[in-house]
Order: structure tokens, then C-alpha cells, then sequence
């Protein structure tokens, strides 16, 4: 009786065969420290943002290059702990890819795309995408024309939005970004939508899925990294979702793109430079981060042709109300608008408590009417009047009449606020500025003066 294998089984078991058990580049470690650690030997296998896999007990721990030198590299562990001991093997593993799949609308999944809800193993995509690309060319995305309407009444009469353009949500701690963001994300103009939650609290993770996302949830993806993973983790969770992004918008859809927040990856990328052994420049941030956020911001809005765009609407969190933080005025410059929450609001009950004084849309005139830009100004002058004169007011020494224009703004800008305001649970709304010129006109009609009396507002061009 033969023993040969026939060809049929020579061939199974060459397509079975993995070399890479065999052939695997390798170090050692030669130093560790609370974040990172050291391996030599594999200085010219590896650049930056690799991934090597850790050997220790039979168990392999993933991590991230983040310095080579010379005879030595850095590595971040993408696990919180660091299980790195002195003479452990290193063993190079090489760029990290994702592969998007429409399947993955309505999944919650990690920064390494794999799901964490529940629900099954996550189908693969036929192509791989790395984490990491270059933004489309400039002279050849298609320019950002079509408005969109957010259901939100102050962002849509004051700062209005486009398909393709980026908008930050700049606001101090607890004044309201994260409210803000559900509210952008029940929004039904977009084909798609991916949500990244960046260093999140963890018990406020299913609390947005669940209750704040909705129906929605069914054509979004969301990333989570939460505030106790790691920085590897916490910065590659926008990279993941801007990739996914970028997959549904190839496929010629309009993809909206939440970042909540924008300060957290800067952290998590401060954590990094830090381990790495960069210098500050500051406020303790190193130089990679100024490069990273452009980079990561740059890739959003319009695709070329044949693509659709990703709207970016990301947060930026104001460490102490400063508005002047580094990452706030890096972001300012990138961003085609930026929505400014002031506490003061918060704390007097308007919500969403944006200052519309504050914010501003680059591209509005794009989406504005020419009545309704008319309107829009009028409206900001008249709050600027009343805040203004607020101290002479409270002091008694307004005096109806004398002023056509403060008389105005003390009788509409309440009822401006008034109309403002809205929360998550209220309805979007279809017309804002039809409801807010309405509200308007009847206060208006409700003081009228008598006959022959002066008209409050008379010559200030409000209709």
C-alpha cells in the first residue's frame, strides 16, 4: 500500500502552510517604563505606527511603534497594562488595516474593528484599508454646494451647514457638547453615518446608542474608545472611523462623520510623544500633534469624482473656558466653522446654549437666501444691542423712545431666545426661520402703540 500524498493533498497543505510562523523578524526588550518599552533588533524592520506583537507565557500582547532609533524602538502597548519584561520577544507584525463592509451599519465596534456589542463576529470587506491616508487632492474634490438642514433652529439660522464641510463644537466641560452632537446625529440628510467616542465615559456608551442614535443607528457606525483604554486605542479610534468614512463615501454616499472629542485624540496623542521622548512646545502638547490633527481633519469633506463627502461635525473640549488652548485655536484654523457653547447660557437655562454672536459658518452664504441673511444679521445686531445695554437696563436707565433700535431688541431678542431653544427629545425643525419670523412678527403686533404714538422699531428695517 502507497503512503504518498497525491497532489491534491500536497497542494491543500501547501495553501494551509502559514511561513510567517517560521519566518518571523523579532527582538528583545531591553527596557521598560509605565506607558512604553524598548526593543533592539528590529530598528531597520520597522517605521513608525507598525505593529509588533509582544510574546510573554504563550500569550501575544499587541503594541504600536512609536519611535525607531538607531539600535532601539518604542513601543506603546495597545492594553492598558504592560506585561513587558526585560528579555521578552518582539515580533514585527507589521501595518494595521481595517476592512469596511456595508455590513457594519448599525454594529458598535473598537478601535481595531472588532465588535463589542454583542452581536457577532463583524463581517469583512473584499479590500483593505489602512488606517492612515492621504486627503483627496485639492484641485480635484468637487466643491461643497448643497445645504443641509440639521433640525437644529440656531445652527441652521445662524451657522448653516453644508455636505462636505468640517464644524467644530467648541465648549468647556459639562456645558452641553455631547447633547449638542446627539442632536446632529439624528439629522436625515446623510446616506451614512460613523461615530467616534473618544476617551468616553464607559457608562455613557450604551445610553447614546440606545437612546440618543435611534432608528438612526441602522444605517451608522459607531467607534468606541473609552477614557480607561489605552492611548494607542484612544488615538486610533477617529483613524478607524475616519477610514469607514472614507469607504462609504468611494461608494458615492454622503457620509456625516461625528468626533466627540477632538481634544481627547490630541491627548491620547500627547500621552504618545511624551512616551516617545518629545519635547513640548506647548502647554505640554509635542509638535506631532499640531501635524496629526490637520492630517486627520484634512481627509474629511468632499471626494472626488463620482464620490459623495463626509460632513464632519467634531468637539472640541475648551480645557478651563479658555478659548485660547492650543488644540482650540489649531482646530479653529482647520475648521470651516465652529459653534462656541458659553456656560453663562447653560446656567441660565437656554439650551443648546450656543452664543450666536460667537459662532460662525464660513460657508452660510452658501445656504442663506438673500432675506434670510438679511434676517440673520438683524437678528445678531438686535442681541448685540440688548446684551450690550444689559448693566444700563438693570440700573434703570433705559427709557422707551429714545432709542428705535434698543426698543426693538428689548421686545424681540426675549422672544428670540425664547424660540431657540430646543433639547434632544423635541422634534427637528422643518422651517426655523418661518417659526422664528412668526414668533417675531406677533410680539411685534402685540406692542404696537396706539395711534399717533412712535412705532418701536420704526426705521430699523425689520419687516
Amino acid at each position: 500500500m502507497s503512503i504518498r500524498p497525491t497532489l491534491p493533498e500536497i497542494d491543500n497543505a501547501l495553501r494551509a502552510f502559514d511561513a510567517s510562523n517560521l519566518l518571523r523578524v523579532g527582538g528583545r526588550v531591553t527596557a521598560v517604563s509605565q506607558g512604553s518599552y524598548s526593543v533592539a533588533g528590529l530598528s531597520r524592520d520597522l517605521g513608525l505606527g507598525d505593529f509588533v506583537d509582544l510574546e510573554r507565557s504563550g500569550k501575544l500582547y499587541p503594541g504600536e511603534v512609536v519611535h525607531v532609533g538607531p539600535e532601539e524602538v518604542v513601543i506603546c502597548p495597545l492594553k492598558t497594562d504592560n506585561p513587558a519584561h526585560i528579555g521578552d520577544k518582539v515580533f514585527r507584525k507589521g501595518g494595521f488595516e481595517i476592512q469596511p463592509d456595508l455590513a457594519w451599519c448599525g454594529r458598535t465596534i473598537n478601535s481595531l474593528a472588532e465588535p463589542i456589542d454583542g452581536l457577532g463576529p463583524l463581517k469583512m470587506g473584499s479590500e483593505k484599508v489602512p488606517l492612515s491616508s492621504a486627503a483627496p487632492p485639492s484641485m480635484q474634490r468637487n466643491r461643497v454646494n448643497t445645504p443641509i438642514r440639521t433640525g437644529v433652529k440656531v445652527v441652521d439660522i445662524f451657522t448653516p451647514i453644508c455636505q462636505g464641510q468640517r464644524l467644530g463644537i467648541f465648549a468647556g466641560s459639562g456645558v452641553g457638547k455631547s447633547t449638542m452632537l446627539s442632536m446632529f446625529a439624528k439629522t436625515a440628510d446623510f446616506d451614512r453615518a460613523v461615530i467616534a467616542l473618544v476617551g468616553e465615559r464607559g457608562r455613557e456608551v450604551r445610553e447614546f446608542i440606545e437612546e440618543t442614535m435611534g432608528d438612526n443607528l441602522a444605517k451608522s457606525v459607531v467607534v468606541v474608545a473609552t477614557s480607561d483604554e489605552s492611548p494607542s486605542l484612544r488615538k486610533m479610534a477617529p483613524l478607524t472611523a475616519m477610514a469607514t468614512a472614507e469607504y462609504f463615501r468611494d461608494r458615492g454616499e454622503n457620509v456625516l462623520l461625528i468626533i466627540d472629542s477632538l481634544t481627547r485624540y490630541a491627548h491620547a496623542l500627547r500621552e504618545i510623544g511624551v512616551a516617545s521622548g518629545e519635547p513640548p512646545v506647548a502647554r505640554g502638547y509635542p509638535a506631532s500633534v499640531f501635524t496629526a490633527m490637520p492630517q486627520l481633519l484634512e481627509r474629511a469633506g468632499p471626494g472626488g469624482k463620482d464620490a459623495g463627502a463626509i460632513t464632519a461635525i467634531v468637539s472640541i473640549l475648551i480645557d478651563g473656558d479658555n478659548h485660547n488652548d492650543p488644540i482650540a485655536d489649531n482646530a479653529r484654523g482647520i475648521l470651516d466653522g465652529h459653534l462656541v457653547l458659553d456656560r453663562s447660557l447653560a446656567d441660565a437655562g437656554r439650551y443648546p446654549p450656543v452664543d450666536p454672536m460667537a459662532s460662525i459658518s464660513r460657508l452660510a452664504r452658501k445656504v442663506w437666501s438673500s432675506d434670510e441673511e438679511v434676517l440673520a444679521n438683524r437678528i445678531k445686531a438686535l442681541i448685540h444691542k440688548y446684551e450690550e445695554t444689559q448693566d444700563l437696563r438693570l440700573i434703570g436707565g433705559y427709557r422707551p423712545g429714545t432709542d428705535p433700535d434698543l426698543d426693538m431688541a428689548v421686545v424681540q431678542v426675549p422672544i428670540v431666545y425664547e424660540n431657540l431653544k430646543q433639547t434632544p427629545s423635541d422634534p427637528s425643525c422643518q422651517d426655523a426661520f418661518g417659526e422664528l419670523a412668526s414668533a417675531m412678527k406677533a410680539a411685534a403686533f402685540a406692542n404696537e402703540p396706539a395711534e399717533g404714538s412712535p412705532a418701536i422699531g420704526q426705521g430699523t428695517g425689520m419687516r
